[in-house]
C-alpha cells in the first residue's frame, strides 16, 4: 500500500464524500474513486458502504483507518525529521478544521511571494489534536483555534469568530435569532476520544461536562447533528460553516459563547527564521 494511497483513503474516511474528499486533496473525483477501488483490491475486502444515502466506512475500513493515521503520521516525522539533518529549506504547516478560510488563500499566495524557494508542506489534522502534532514534533507551526494548553507553546491570535449552535432546521430552536447556552443543557453534545485536550473539549461543550457521542471529523460532528439531534458548535463567519453543511442543517448565533479565536502557534524557543516570517504574513493575512 503506498502512502499517496492511504493518504487518500483518510481523506474520504473522514469526509465520508468522494467529492469532498477530491476537494481536499485537490484532485478531481474519478483518479480518487480509482485509487479507492485498487485500495480495497490489494485489501481483499470493501472498505466503504456506498448507497444512495452516501458512503460510510465497513468494519475493515475502521480499521485501516487507525492504522493508516498511525503510519502517516510516522512518515510525516520521518520525512521532517530527514529535511532538518539535511538542512533543507522547508516548513511543516498543521491545518485544522476548514482549509477553504479566505485567510488561509491569502497568506499561502502571501508566503508563496515572499519565500518562493522554500518547500511548504501541509499536513491536515482532525478534531482531537488542536496542535496539529505540533507536540509531537509533526510539523513547525500550526494554523488552529484555540483554547487549548498552551505550555511550552507561543500562540498568536490571528482573529476571533462568533460561535453559532448547529442544529437540525426542523428543530424548533432552529426558528430563534439567537441562543444561550442554557437552551442546549437539555441536549446531548459530541464529545473528543479520550486523551483530548481537556480545555479543548470543555469550550466546544459550553464549559461544562457533557454526554453524547465521540467524533474526530467536523463530518462526523455535523452527521452527529443529522441523525441524533446532537449538538454541535460551529465558528460563524468567513464562509463558515455554511460552505460544510448537509441539507436540513442551520446555525443560530450563541449569544453568550466565548468567540473561537483563530491562532497561528509554534514551540515556544524555536527561532526558525521561516516560522517568524510565516507568524507575520499570517497577521496581516487574516486581518484583512
Amino acid at each position: 500500500m503506498e502512502l499517496r494511497t492511504l493518504r487518500y483513503f483518510v481523506a474520504v474516511a473522514e469526509e465520508l464524500h468522494f467529492g469532498r474528499a477530491a476537494a481536499r486533496l485537490h484532485m478531481s473525483q474519478p483518479p480518487l474513486s480509482r485509487a479507492i477501488k485498487q485500495l480495497e483490491a490489494e485489501a481483499g475486502a470493501a472498505l466503504f458502504a456506498r448507497s444512495s444515502g452516501g458512503v460510510a466506512l465497513t468494519p475493515v475500513g475502521a480499521v485501516l483507518l487507525d492504522e493508516a493515521r498511525a503510519l502517516l503520521d510516522q512518515a510525516d516525522l520521518l520525512r521532517a525529521r530527514v529535511a532538518a539533518a539535511a538542512g533543507l529549506a522547508g516548513i511543516t504547516v498543521g491545518i485544522l478544521g476548514n482549509g477553504t478560510d479566505p485567510g488561509i488563500t491569502r497568506l499561502a499566495a502571501a508566503f508563496r511571494r515572499g519565500h518562493p524557494g522554500v518547500d511548504i508542506r501541509i499536513r491536515d489534522t482532525d478534531l482531537t489534536d488542536p496542535t496539529c502534532g505540533l507536540r509531537a514534533g509533526l510539523v513547525d507551526v500550526a494554523l488552529t483555534r484555540a483554547p487549548f494548553d498552551e505550555t511550552a507553546l507561543t500562540v498568536r491570535e490571528l482573529r476571533a469568530d462568533p460561535v453559532g449552535a448547529v442544529l437540525r432546521t426542523d428543530d424548533p430552536l432552529a426558528r430563534r435569532d439567537h441562543l444561550d447556552l442554557a437552551d442546549l443543557a437539555d441536549r446531548r453534545w459530541f464529545q473528543f476520544p479520550q486523551g483530548t485536550d481537556p480545555i479543548w473539549q470543555s469550550y466546544w461543550n459550553g464549559g461544562e461536562p457533557r454526554e453524547g457521542p465521540v467524533v474526530r471529523v467536523v463530518q462526523e460532528c455535523l452527521q452527529a447533528v443529522l441523525w441524533n439531534s446532537t449538538v454541535g458548535l460551529a465558528p460563524l463567519g468567513h464562509g463558515l460553516p455554511e460552505n460544510l453543511l448537509p441539507e436540513n442543517l442551520t446555525v443560530v448565533p450563541l449569544a453568550d459563547m466565548a468567540p473561537s479565536r483563530v491562532v497561528s502557534v509554534w514551540n515556544a524557543g524555536d527561532n526558525n527564521p521561516l516560522i517568524r516570517s510565516f507568524v507575520e504574513i499570517a497577521t496581516t493575512a487574516y486581518r484583512h
